[in-house]
């Protein structure tokens, strides 16, 4: 019996939409609590340290040393319905319902701090959560041979600085240094497996071995699933850079892109055969036959790279407006192969072939007096998933749109609060996903299940954050 399947780590490699991102796939979207209270199309404006994250460049505006400290809890509510999830035989999986299987919260922290060094030049220091996410669906649910759970811990370090070339033009540049570490669970579908034996020579040469070491082969009848969980990780470089074009004092454009960032995450796959049934002596041979063997894991993965145009408008002294329009090269992300090192187990693949997306954000501000500025913003985003075929339950991700609130509250001349809120809605999320490789074939990994029902989220996300000038 050739019953193979790793757990995706990819999966958690890049994190899931549904608990814990506002941009478009993976990518976790909220970096700025200003930002965020514009539903993130404030770029151009360049008003505090954050801009180290949407246009180095805009570091070009800030005087002195400044520093900016903030969390984003996220808040989620997801619901699945399954609608027929079946095993590679064709049966029903059978489980639980997925309930509870996203966090009541996710909080995920950021600090910039940019210096003026003169009239030309400043530099500063971003860290932020670019990825990250938590699942735990648990391992009797009906999908649980695509997924039981998931956790990705994520933070990338960004040194950046910038050149004013004179009063209209600037530019920034950063380098990023990206941490990834990543667990993941799946079940593994024995009970299919043995059914799918069943009446075959190699059913009875099973049950002959088993007998012949003293267990009983009588449970063949009653296995239990397995359990496979995995973990890795990986640092990986890219890069950012930013222009600011200042028309006049009260209008600015903006442009700023991010460098997509190969990693090879490395870690290890282990699998427990320890509950298939009560007689160790099956569960060993079970394990034996299944050729799963605790081993290296290897997955080699490109994130997508952003290129946005922004524009900032004071209309008076009370009112400004902003706009931003992001591009997501999500295609440098296609099928992936997922690799066991040292062992003669083939790869796994993983279908997602995602397409470019387009986030469009509209935004203002509202000088309510000298110490309260209010915010509001609106945004739309495109989901990379091209349809339920290509859906995953590591990612069930659609199109969205974000209503954000903020404000930032000065405490005194030199420091400030900021606070936001954003509600997205996600459209509903159908899955129809089908592992290609079924767990009796030899040149592949998978589990052969498919995974049927529809995804139901939204998400609040609460931001603060504390400025300081020095």
């Amino acid at each position: 019996m050739q019953h193979k399947y790793l757990p995706l780590i990819i999966a958690a490699a890049l994190g899931a939409m549904s608990v814990s991102a506002q941009a478009s796939g993976y990518r976790f979207g909220s970096q700025s609590v200003a930002g965020q209270g514009t539903a993130e199309s404030n770029a151009a404006e360049a008003n505090d340290a954050t801009t180290i994250f949407s246009n180095p460049a805009g570091m070009s505006r800030l005087d002195g040393l400044q520093i900016t400290a903030g969390a984003t809890v996220v808040v989620p509510h997801s619901t699945f319905n399954d609608s027929g999830s079946t095993r590679f035989t064709g049966s029903p999986t059978g489980g639980t319902a997925a309930n509870d299987y996203v966090p009541s919260s996710v909080t995920a922290p950021s600090f910039y701090a940019s210096k003026k060094l003169n009239d030309q030049w400043a530099v500063g220091l971003g860290m932020f959560v670019p990825y990250g996410t938590k699942i735990q669906y648990g391992n009797t649910w009906t999908g649980r041979y695509a997924l039981s759970d998931v956790k990705l811990e994520s933070v990338t370090l960004n040194p950046s600085a910038s050149f004013k070339l004179n009063d209209h033009h600037a530019f920034g540049f950063g380098i990023d240094a990206e941490f990834m570490k990543a667990n993941l669970g799946q079940a593994v579908d024995v009970p299919g497996s043995v059914a799918a034996l069943a009446g075959t020579p190699n059913s009875a040469a099973l049950a002959k071995q088993i007998a012949a070491l003293g267990g009983n082969p009588a449970l063949l009848r009653a296995t239990r699933d397995a359990h496979g969980s995995n973990d890795g990780k990986d640092w990986g470089w890219g890069f950012n850079l930013g222009y600011l074009f200042t028309l006049d004092q009260n209008t600015r454009f903006g442009l700023s892109y991010r460098s997509s960032i190969v990693h090879k995450l490395r870690g290890s796959t282990v699998w427990d055969f320890s509950k298939v049934t009560d007689d160790p002596i099956v569960n060993g041979v079970l394990q034996a036959a299944s050729h799963k063997v605790n081993s290296a894991a290897l997955v080699e993965l490109r994130t997508p790279e952003t290129l946005s145009a922004n524009v900032f408008h004071q209309f008076d002294s009370k009112w400004a407006g902003m706009a931003d329009v992001t591009f997501v090269r999500h295609n440098r992300l296609g099928d992936l192969d997922i690799q066991f090192p040292g062992t003669s187990e083939g790869a796994e693949v993983i279908r997602q072939q995602w397409k470019n997306t387009v986030r469009v954000s509209l935004g203002g501000n509202y000088a309510y007096n000298e110490n309260l500025t209010l915010r509001a913003g609106l945004a739309y985003d495109q989901s990379p998933v091209k349809n339920a075929e290509l859906t995953h339950p590591a990612l069930p991700d659609s199109d969205r749109m974000q209503y954000s609130f903020g404000a930032n509250w000065k405490l005194s001349p030199r420091s400030s609060i900021d606070l936001a809120y954003s509600f997205l809605d996600f459209k509903d999320a159908n899955i129809n996903y089908t592992n290609k490789c079924n767990p009796l074939a030899t040149t592949c990994t998978g589990n052969g299940e498919t995974t049927r029902g529809t995804y139901q989220t939204h998400l609040s996300l609460i931001g603060i954050a504390y400025n300081y000038k020095f």
